[in-house]
């Protein structure tokens, strides 16, 4: 504080007070008052002080500068792995997709926890091949009265019972009778032509489905 700040009644001049810290730039000025060889050299040891202290901050911030960019690219590396967990509601498949349409199928079969309804007017063999490998209790919804593929399933398993109900032209599957999706093709025809399986999350759509097919 000096004297002529307006706070103090006092007026004459100087600093009223010893300074308790000294800048870079205010030791070189005061280099430039001192002559004795214990001041200068006293000076040049503060000088060097005070460069030593700027490049160990400098060294310190370029640091901590690495450690944010490396926490930054783990967040970053930590978000996608966990999108990547995300249950996605949509998948398209081109023609030719044929092992990833199936393997699609096999990972929304392996959600329910007990039961599974098949909404599709063409039951074949490839379908059967999968629930074979479940032991959840399945419904298969189709328009056919007589499937050779079927009755030879049911000789050797007992997890799938077929009903007949022409109703229906698109394919659906229920899980649990709470989640539901849309396939755009036939369980027989997966991956032959260009299609999607989009999960439906409209819980009316759901509830109408389930009291038509009276589940």
């Amino acid at each position: 504080m000096t004297s002529n700040d307006k706070t103090n009644e006092v007026t004459r001049g100087g600093v009223r007070y010893l300074p308790y810290v000294l800048t870079e730039h205010g030791i070189i000025m005061l280099s430039g008052l001192l002559k004795s060889d214990i001041a200068i050299k006293m000076n040049i040891r503060i000088i060097n002080a005070f460069i030593a202290m700027r490049k160990y901050i400098s060294n310190d911030l370029i640091k901590y500068s690495k450690l944010l960019i490396n926490h930054e690219n783990r967040l970053s590396l930590l978000e996608n792995t966990f999108d990547s967990f995300k249950d996605k509601t949509n998948h398209i498949f081109f023609e030719g997709q044929i092992y990833d349409a199936y393997s699609l199928m096999v990972k929304i079969f392996e959600k329910a926890e007990s039961s599974i309804v098949i909404i599709d007017n063409y039951i074949d063999k490839n379908i059967l091949d999968i629930l074979s490998k479940t032991n959840r209790k399945v419904t298969l919804v189709t328009n056919k009265y007589n499937n050779i593929d079927y009755e030879k399933y049911k000789e050797q398993y007992n997890n799938v019972t077929s009903v007949v109900n022409n109703s229906f032209h698109d394919r659906f599957i229920i899980l649990d009778k709470k989640y539901l999706y849309h396939s755009g093709a036939s369980f027989k025809d997966l991956g032959k032509k260009c299609f999607a399986i989009t999960k439906i999350e409209s819980k009316e759509i759901l509830d109408s489905l389930l009291d038509k097919l009276q589940l």
